[in-house]
């Protein structure tokens, strides 16, 4: 099942930024579809006033992922380590995460879902991981303590 494929029809406006400004930092991170119909994830990540990291999400409505066990990403990245995150439920505080690290070269990632671990504020939670049985977001993340310039493209995103 794939939750999401780019192409160069895609419409951005389905994903939305979250920096650090909510806390008050002062990274900027943006995110468009490339020329070759890629979603491209990019900016900076400053640790100015307390902050450090930027985050791209796609909302959608619950779906159930019950008969599927792991997630499975394309993408292309800079060298860098992302956090791919999911939540149950999009009003919910924690999410789930799975951290990896990107090449410059397309690479494909499949994240099972017991890998997936709670977490809320940067701090792992004391329960269990992702069980498998709904999802209602998915997210991309930097926030390595390192102030940088990042760009992630991401072809697909897809339940296995």
């Amino acid at each position: 099942m794939t939750l999401y494929n780019f192409t160069p029809e895609s419409n951005t406006n389905d994903w939305y930024i979250l920096n650090d400004v909510v806390v008050g930092g002062r990274s900027n991170g943006k995110f468009k579809i490339d020329n070759e119909g890629h979603g491209m994830f990019y900016g900076n990540v400053s640790l100015a006033n307390n902050g450090g990291f930027s985050s791209v999400r796609y909302q959608f409505k619950t779906k159930d992922v019950s008969g599927h066990s792991k997630i499975k990403l394309r993408i292309k990245g800079d060298g860098k380590t992302y956090q791919f995150r999911i939540k149950t439920n999009s009003r919910d505080y924690a999410s789930y995460i799975y951290e990896f690290e990107t090449t410059k070269d397309w690479i494909t990632i499949e994240i099972p879902f017991s890998k997936l671990y709670p977490s809320f504020r940067g701090k792992r939670l004391n329960q269990p991981n992702f069980e498998g049985k709904f999802l209602s977001e998915i997210a991309f993340l930097i926030g390595n303590k390192t102030p940088q310039e990042f760009q992630l493209l991401i072809d697909s995103i897809e339940l296995k």
